[in-house]
């Protein structure tokens, strides 16, 4: 097996470049916008859908280079959703990766529009990814545009804010995570597989890996919102309880939870089994995503 900790340090960095290069300038007027957006997307995040889309190109041609633009823009609608998401309007929350919240440091205003322009210049970012045989410019930008459309993320944080207070059913809980967390997970992997021109069972099967570690990795969120600290988390611990939101911990317990992750996990490896020993890369960051602690 690959040592993960050096592949995901080495695929950080170049994440870590790749946005350095591709976002404007906090020196590039207007300065207090820029500067809003790198903070955000600046804060120490984990780099985990990118990393997971440089990886599936990895497993699809053992080159990973083209996925850069499309993992970069991945991790700008991502930090888009969460500068949003921390606005008081939505979730109100203080800290995110373990700092003041964007609003907190620029304002409302300058906050909402910091992730508009996150939002904009992912797909500007994602036309930067050269056509293979089989997917074109087009295939690249409607894949990020349905998966953080109306129908995929911005749907489960609908579903999100209007099950507050109420006690969804399993199925509500998993129509609202298939798209508010696991879509863009999903995507990540498919782009990162479009970008080195993965077959169409190649793609199915890693969509499916996707979606399945998608769900997962919600699944373990919400138990880590419950079992660890702030500090730990980054984020503020419990908000999802003081929330009344609906959570698999709260619906299944938190023992029922770990199962549900610990069978997620599993469907999502058992998805790629037929791709060899090529898929390592993904086997591994899925084993290390249900064992994480932040």
């Amino acid at each position: 097996m690959i040592h993960l900790k050096t592949y995901w340090s080495a695929r950080q960095k170049e994440v870590e470049k790749g946005l350095n290069q591709f976002l404007p300038k906090s020196t590039v007027k207007p300065k207090t916008m820029h500067e809003s957006m790198r903070y955000s997307l600046f804060a120490g995040g984990k780099r985990l859908r990118p990393i997971l889309a440089l990886a599936a190109a990895d497993v699809i041609s053992g080159k990973h280079l083209n996925a850069l633009p499309s993992a970069c823009a991945v991790e700008c609608i991502h930090t888009y959703s969460l500068v949003h998401d921390d606005l008081p309007c939505m979730d109100n929350d203080d800290f995110r990766r373990g700092k003041p919240t964007n609003h907190k440091v620029y304002g409302d205003g300058i906050a909402v529009l910091a992730g508009d322009a996150l939002l904009t210049i992912a797909f500007e970012i994602t036309a930067k990814t050269k056509e293979t045989s089989r997917y074109s410019t087009a295939d690249f930008i409607k894949e990020l545009a349905f998966a953080s459309g109306s129908q995929m993320l911005i749907a489960g944080q609908v579903g999100d804010i209007e099950a507050e207070g109420k006690k969804a059913d399993f199925n509500q809980l998993r129509w609202i995570h298939e798209r508010k967390t696991a879509a863009l997970i999903s995507s990540s992997i498919r782009l990162g597989a479009m970008s080195a021109n993965a077959t169409p069972a190649q793609l199915k099967a890693l969509t499916t890996f996707g979606q399945n570690l998608g769900l997962a990795f919600q699944v373990v969120d919400d138990i880590l919102d419950i079992t660890q600290t702030t500090e730990k988390l980054g984020k503020s611990a419990g908000k999802d309880l003081k929330a009344e939101k609906s959570t698999y911990p709260a619906l299944l317990g938190l023992e029922g939870a770990q199962k549900e992750a610990k069978r997620l996990t599993a469907l999502s490896m058992k998805a790629i089994q037929p791709l060899g020993k090529k898929a390592e890369p993904l086997l591994a960051i899925a084993d290390f995503m249900l064992s994480r602690e932040s």
